[in-house]
């Protein structure tokens, strides 16, 4: 028992374990994917910025929302939703395109 302290608490376990968290190939390929989301968010945000803009030109025009980009906007911040969730390790689920596209509310 004695063994199995020494072996947890020890400081050379630690380095071990440290060693062996980074020659992980998951943690660097999630490294990747975590990057190629981060730049996808960048993208999503702009999109949903001119989503805003086009929402606000059809009220203005209109006098009403468009239900297609209401829809769309919808879907837009589900996925973005998703894609920080993967971001900060609330998940290891990628979102689209390795799901589904949100779809209609669940």
């Amino acid at each position: 028992m004695s063994e199995q302290i020494n072996r947890v608490s020890g400081p050379d376990n630690d380095v071990n374990d440290v060693k062996e968290h980074l020659k992980s190939r998951s943690t660097w390929l999630r490294l990747v994917f975590m990057v190629l989301f981060a730049v996808i968010l960048y993208i999503a945000n702009i999109v949903l910025f001119a989503v805003a803009i086009l929402q606000f030109l059809s009220a203005l025009f209109t006098g009403g929302r468009n239900e297609r980009l209401t829809d769309f906007g919808e879907k837009l911040g589900r996925f973005i939703y998703q894609v920080v969730q993967f971001l900060t390790f609330n998940t290891e689920k990628m979102p689209f395109p390795f799901e589904d596209w949100p779809g209609d509310k669940p």
